[in-house]
């Protein structure tokens, strides 16, 4: 038996979860994978796949029981596994709701029975809606959509299981997260997994609006470092932002991915033209901060475009269908 530390990671064969699952075995623990494979892959634990100290539970999070025995000798938990895509949470809230906030409940009673040492949960900077910028951890709350309120939710019974139970716990609201292994299910949803697979059709980069607007990527590797630091810190029951803190135009993005033709999509209704994390709490008191630029990450991403190639190729039409019922129900009245 393994006398390393044990970490579990829900969604540990997810996008950002398996770069946890990276971080965590550099850093000499033992990791139990918890991920159902609906939006996970095993391809993303591929390199851990002879290493008997990490292990994959191919399991739905809502199947838990609070003392489940992957629980047993666990000093930290990760939280990421749910449902990420946003769009579809317009036509689909309860299953939204369902995995993002029971889910969650689950974990958390899986965590306050194995007594761990920290939970750290990944929430959203979604929370905030159409924020000012830069935007801090006191921002006011303003849910725009169903994946917006999901995740809130689930970080507020993460802070009531802290309050009432005392579970160590902290929370990263994560901005605009990208890198290598990111999702290609067949939900529209984040643009580099749109243009990725569009620049490997040589079809047309789909901008929607004009492409000014900008968004806070960062990139994955240095997330999985900031819950890291989350997770060994003295800090308990604190919330922090997660971003670059200098945000990026999608025009900015399309020239680093080569250029070439665009077509302009409408811009949709609820999403804010900027999104900008202020990262001076997550600085001061965890001694964080971002170590890959955006353009160091983008070429690491175009160094593995090929793992994008059997992702969905969206065009204007398939677009149009895929968000209608956004522009239905979020366009003002």
């Amino acid at each position: 038996m393994s006398s390393k530390p044990i970490a579990v990671v829900t969604g540990g064969a997810g996008f950002i979860g398996g770069h946890m699952v990276d971080h965590l075995v550099e850093q000499g623990y033992a990791v139990r994978v918890i991920d159902s494979l609906v939006g996970g892959r095993e391809e993303n634990l591929v390199q851990h796949q002879s290493n008997s100290d990490v292990i994959l539970e191919k399991r739905d999070i809502r199947s838990f029981s609070a003392k489940d025995s992957l629980f047993k000798d666990a000093k930290l938990v990760f939280h990421f596994a749910g449902i990420g895509d946003i769009v579809p949470s317009i036509e689909n809230p309860a299953e939204y709701m369902s995995a993002n906030v029971q889910g969650t409940v689950n974990m958390l009673e899986c965590a306050r029975y194995a007594g761990v040492d920290k939970f750290v949960y990944a929430a959203s900077s979604s929370c905030y809606g159409l924020a000012n910028t830069p935007t801090d951890e006191n921002h006011p709350i303003d849910t725009k959509y169903p994946y917006a309120l999901s995740k809130y939710q689930g970080e507020q019974a993460v802070f009531h299981w802290h309050q009432v139970y005392k579970l160590p716990v902290n929370s990263i609201r994560i901005f605009n997260a990208y890198g290598t292994r990111s999702r290609t299910s067949g939900a529209y949803g984040a643009v580099f997994g749109v243009f990725l697979r569009q620049k490997i059709a040589n079809k047309p980069f789909t901008v929607v609006g004009d492409g000014t607007q900008t968004r806070d990527f960062l990139y994955v590797t240095d997330v999985a470092r900031a819950f890291y630091a989350a997770a060994i810190s003295n800090t308990v029951g604190r919330v922090y932002n997660l971003g670059a803190g200098k945000p990026q135009s999608v025009n900015r993005l399309v020239e680093l991915l080569g250029g070439g033709e665009v077509v302009h999509l409408p811009k949709r209704p609820g999403e804010p033209d900027c999104t900008w994390a202020d990262i001076t709490r997550i600085q001061s008191e965890l001694g964080w901060s971002p170590e890959v630029s955006f353009e160091e990450g983008v070429a690491k991403i175009l160094a593995n475009i090929d793992y994008w190639k059997n992702a969905p190729l969206w065009e204007p039409s398939s677009i149009a269908g895929a968000t209608k019922l956004w522009f239905e129900f979020m366009s003002e009245s």
